[in-house]
C-alpha cells in the first residue's frame, strides 16, 4: 500500500515571529510556511515534529489524515471562550481528548483506523473547511462536541467496553443537531459519524437558535462597564498581536448576559437509548431502499417487457423481410453481426409460436443449420440460444 499522510497547521490569533518560524523551518525543508501557516504533504518518510507540542505553543488548528484511514483535527481556544469543564462532558477516549495548557482549552478530535483499507483521502480535506469551529465554539455553539462524542459512540460499540458504557447518560444535546452549519457536516465527515446516530439524536435537539442582531447601544453600554484595566490589556495586546482578537471572545460574553434560545435541550440521552433507536432507524430505511430497489426493478422489467412486445408486433407485419435480413447478416461472417441475427432469430420464434407456426420456424432453422454447418462460431451461438436442432 502507498503511503500518504497531509499535515497543515494554521496560526489564527497571532502569527509567528521570526524566532517562531526558525523553528517549524527545521523540521521540514519541504514545507510550505509562512507566518500563519504550515502545510506538508508525505509519500514517504514522516513529519520530524511533535503535531500535539506545536498546536500547545504555536498554532491554534492542525490537521492531519493519512490514506490507511487515520485522522485527527486539533483545535486550539483560549480557556476564557471555551473551558475544559465545559468540554470534557464530551470527551470519549475514542473520538475527543480535551486538555489545558497555557490558558488554552485543546480539543482533540480524532479517529484510527485499524482493519487496514487504503482510502483516497489526497486532497480530501483542507484546515480552512474547519476552522469555522473556532468561532462556533467560541460563541457557546457545541454541536462540534457532540459530533465527536456520537463518533467515538460508534467506535465504542465494537469494543468490549461498550456494555458497560451503554446505560450512562450522554453529555447535554446540543440545539441545532437537525441543522449543522458547513464546518460542522465537514467534522461529521471527518469523524465518520453514523448517519442514524445523528439523525436520532436530532430529534432530541431543540431548533437551533437565530442570530440574533446586535444592539449596538446595548453592547457599547457593556463595555463601558467594563474596568478599565481590562480594556486597556485587551487594546494593547489586539495593537501588538500578542493573544487572540478581543472582538469574539467579548461578543460572546455579551450575549451570555442576554436571555435567548438555549445551546442545549438539557436532556441527556443514554447511549444505549441512542444506540438502539439508530439500529432502528437503520433497519427502516434498509427496508424502505430494498422495497424502492424492488419497486423499481418491477417497474423497469415491465419497461422492458413493454418494449420487446411492441418490437414483435412490428417484426410480426413484416416476418419475410426479418428472415431475409437474418441471411444478410449471417452472410457478413462477423461475431458482432451473428449476434444480431440470433436475436433476430429468437424474436422470430416467438412470433411463430404466437402464430401456431413453430413448426415452419422449426423447418427454417433446420435449412440455416444444414446451409452454414462449416460456421463453427454461428452453430455454437445458435445452440446457446435454445434454436431448434432437428
Amino acid at each position: 500500500m502507498s503511503e500518504y499522510q497531509y499535515y497543515e497547521f494554521l496560526a489564527i490569533d497571532r502569527p509567528l515571529d521570526e524566532s517562531e518560524l526558525e523553528q517549524v523551518r527545521a523540521l521540514s525543508s519541504r514545507a510550505y510556511i509562512t507566518p500563519t501557516s504550515f502545510t506538508n504533504e508525505y509519500h514517504w518518510g514522516d513529519f520530524r515534529g511533535d503535531p500535539t507540542r506545536l498546536v500547545e505553543r504555536l498554532y491554534d488548528a492542525h490537521l492531519y489524515y493519512a490514506n490507511w484511514g487515520s485522522r485527527r483535527l486539533v483545535l486550539r481556544l483560549p480557556s476564557g471562550l471555551l473551558s475544559a469543564e465545559v468540554a470534557s462532558p464530551y470527551a470519549l477516549d475514542e473520538s475527543l481528548s480535551v486538555w489545558t495548557r497555557s490558558g488554552h482549552t485543546l480539543l482533540d478530535f480524532s479517529l484510527s483506523s485499524e482493519d487496514g483499507t487504503e482510502r483516497e483521502f489526497e486532497s480530501a480535506f483542507s484546515l480552512s473547511a474547519f476552522v469555522g469551529l473556532r468561532a462556533e465554539l467560541s460563541a457557546g455553539d457545541l454541536r462540534g462536541l457532540y459530533l465527536a462524542w456520537l463518533a467515538g459512540l460508534s467506535v465504542l460499540t465494537q469494543t468490549e467496553d461498550a456494555e458497560d458504557y451503554a446505560p450512562e447518560a450522554g453529555p447535554p444535546v446540543p440545539a441545532g443537531l437537525a441543522a449543522l452549519t458547513g464546518p460542522q457536516r465537514a467534522l461529521a465527515d471527518l469523524l465518520d459519524v453514523d448517519p442514524d446516530l445523528l439523525a436520532v439524536a436530532a430529534q432530541a435537539s431543540a431548533p437551533a437558535p437565530r442570530a440574533a442582531i446586535v444592539d449596538r447601544a446595548a453592547l457599547a453600554a457593556y463595555i463601558a462597564s467594563l474596568p478599565a484595566a481590562e480594556k486597556e490589556t485587551l487594546l494593547l495586546e489586539a495593537v501588538l498581536g500578542t493573544a487572540p482578537q478581543p472582538g469574539p471572545g467579548l461578543l460572546a460574553r455579551y450575549d451570555a448576559t442576554r436571555p435567548g434560545a438555549p445551546r442545549t435541550t438539557g436532556e441527556p440521552l443514554t447511549a444505549v437509548r441512542l444506540l438502539g433507536a439508530a439500529r432502528l432507524r437503520r433497519a427502516e430505511r434498509t427496508r424502505r431502499a430494498a422495497e424502492e430497489k424492488g419497486t423499481a426493478e418491477q417497474a423497469r422489467a415491465l419497461e422492458v417487457s413493454r418494449a420487446r412486445e411492441t418490437r414483435l408486433d412490428q417484426l410480426a407485419q413484416d416476418a419475410a423481410r426479418a428472415w431475409q435480413d437474418v441471411d444478410k447478416l449471417i452472410g457478413e461472417k462477423k461475431a458482432g453481426p451473428y449476434d444480431v441475427a440470433v436475436t433476430l432469430l429468437t424474436d422470430l420464434r416467438e412470433i411463430h409460436s404466437r402464430a401456431g407456426t413453430s413448426s415452419a420456424f422449426e423447418d427454417r432453422i433446420g435449412a440455416l443449420r444444414t446451409i452454414h454447418r462449416g460456421k463453427p462460431s454461428l452453430m455454437r451461438r445458435f445452440d446457446a440460444a435454445g434454436l431448434p436442432n432437428p
